[in-house]
């Protein structure tokens, strides 16, 4: 569970939040006036999190190609694919 500090910890307390971060890979909030305003994680979540989400986009993206019928049998792909290889003269490889 995420934990939720006032700016002030941000500015007054940074090496604990950071710390925080870093030992229970938990986002920390940061709040405003009371309210969620940024969420502050460790650099290696935040990686992790962004390659999750290029991950869900792509299969978005590959699920919406088979909805629509713009996706071809694995087959015959990768014949396609073996011909353009076997097309190519050695000195384009």
């Amino acid at each position: 569970m995420e934990t939720i500090r006032p700016s002030s910890d941000l500015r007054n307390h940074y090496s604990e939040i950071s710390k925080q971060c870093h030992e229970e890979r938990m986002p920390v909030i940061i709040t405003v006036n009371g309210h969620g305003d940024t969420v502050v994680l460790g650099l290696q979540d935040y990686y992790q999190m962004k390659s999750k989400l290029e991950l869900l986009r792509t299969l978005a993206e590959a699920e919406n190609d088979v909805e629509n019928g713009r996706a071809a049998p694995m087959q015959d792909t990768f014949h396609d694919i073996r011909q353009s290889l076997l097309r190519r003269r050695p000195d384009e490889v």
